[in-house]
């Protein structure tokens, strides 16, 4: 069976998620962490696109990204999954793939989502009850979005840069977002969107993506 079309529109952001096989961890410690990140930096040469917001969890990862052209996503996930799979199992002593098959995209609509996709993504260690707060997690890119801690994987939206007229206005504007309640709304259209790998938005711009479907990413 042929696989489905992954959506792509040039620019716009996508919301990528990698599963560990059978809900599995895939970072055991802070070296595999480190590992990954490295990685990732290392396939961005390669693949260059914007990553806005990222977290690696115990046994999936998140990243939020946008890329010029189709390929690039999909050259960096596979090269990406790839280098990290051959490390894992030579760590650890295992064979086989130690990811729950091909990853999960979709597309975000920027003007409306993409601030509340980035939040989903750095909240997910306070959801999992592994922090009470996102800046005490080491693995994700709220301490960079939201209070300026270098970090070179981290390039902001300019969506992100409507939030104050400087950086620092930037940075408190969106500390504030995380003080704002979750609606359940948003909470279900986000998994929704990422488990149908389809469009995170409003109804024109599903329509939108909807008949733009015959741009598949590789």
């Amino acid at each position: 069976m042929a696989r489905t079309a992954r959506l792509f529109l040039p620019g716009m952001p996508l919301h990528v998620v990698q599963r560990g096989a059978d809900r599995q961890a895939c970072f055991l410690d802070a070296d595999d962490y480190l590992r990954y990140l490295s990685y990732l930096s290392q396939a961005l040469q390669a693949n260059p696109c914007r990553i806005h917001a990222y977290v690696l969890m115990t046994n999936h990862v998140h990243l939020l990204l946008s890329a010029d052209t189709s390929t690039i996503p999909s050259g960096l996930m596979k090269s990406l999954a790839q280098r990290y799979a051959q490390y894992f199992n030579w760590r650890y002593g295992r064979t086989g793939s130690i990811w729950d098959g091909r990853y999960k995209s979709c597309l975000v609509q920027d003007e409306l989502y993409l601030l509340v996709c980035q939040r989903y993504i750095e909240l997910n260690p306070v959801r999992a009850g592994m922090v009470d707060l996102p800046g005490a997690y080491r693995w994700s890119s709220y301490r960079c979005n939201a209070c300026g801690e270098l970090d070179s994987l981290v390039t902001a939206h300019p969506l992100y840069w409507r939030l104050g007229g400087s950086q620092v206005e930037a940075q408190a504007a969106y500390r504030e977002l995380f003080q704002r309640d979750w609606s359940l709304r948003d909470l279900s259209q986000l998994r929704a969107s990422i488990n149908a790998e389809f469009a995170l938005g409003d109804q024109d711009f599903l329509r939108h993506v909807a008949e733009r479907g015959d741009q598949p990413q590789a």
